[in-house]
């Protein structure tokens, strides 16, 4: 399936207070940074590793090293607070980033910005981008990523609506989207109900 749902416990409560409109700017940055630590983790649950061997204070041990090259691509802005967590988990990855602005009365996303690392093509690309909506940003995204040369798509997102999540299968039937829900639908606004508002603005206090 192109969706895969998160239901780890500490997601789903995570979640919830995300949700709630009462959460402040610094609570919400820091639980936006625990449900993004958590999703990555299940998103690269499948990345290919190679054996390798370390000295330990009493002798060898052997192991597994991360054997994949990833690159993480936030959406901005909003998909810039979950960078850090998905770095904390893989410091060596590299970075790109997409700007996409959303016409507020048309929701149409037009691409004022795009800087991507070279050789996609033998990379896992871990897209992040917190609100798959009308999936009109996404579908952008994509469209520059898989110019790039990008073959291996994972959209990382914390609240999806069914509309997006049509969307993306519909025009890119290999992505798959992680995220630990989908709800009801959109607004006449385009946003997602019950959603948890406008991520970006909550995230940064521009309430």
């Amino acid at each position: 399936m192109a969706v895969h749902l998160v239901e780890h416990p500490l997601v789903q409560d995570t979640l919830l207070v995300l949700r709630n409109a009462q959460t402040g700017a610094a609570v919400f940055r820091r639980m936006a940074r625990r449900i993004s630590v958590l999703l990555a983790a299940e998103a690269l649950r499948d990345l290919p590793t190679v054996p390798s061997r370390v000295a330990t204070p009493m002798g060898e041990a052997e192991g597994r090293r991360i054997g994949a090259d990833v690159v993480v691509v936030p959406v901005l802005r909003s998909g810039l607070g979950m960078l850090d967590a998905v770095l904390e988990l893989l410091p060596s990855a590299r970075v790109g980033h997409i700007g996409l602005q959303r016409d507020e009365a048309t929701a149409v996303a037009s691409q004022y910005y795009a800087k991507l690392p070279n050789g996609l093509a033998g990379s896992y690309v871990l897209m992040i981008d917190p609100m798959l909506a009308t999936g009109g940003s996404a579908a952008a995204a994509l469209d520059v990523l898989e110019r790039a040369g990008a073959r291996e798509i994972r959209i990382l997102c914390i609240v999806a609506a069914p509309e997006g999540i049509a969307l993306v299968e519909r025009r890119f039937p290999d992505v798959r989207i992680y995220t630990p829900v989908i709800d009801r639908g959109l607004d006449d606004r385009k946003f997602i109900v019950p959603g948890l508002g406008d991520f970006g603005d909550r995230l940064y206090g521009t309430l």
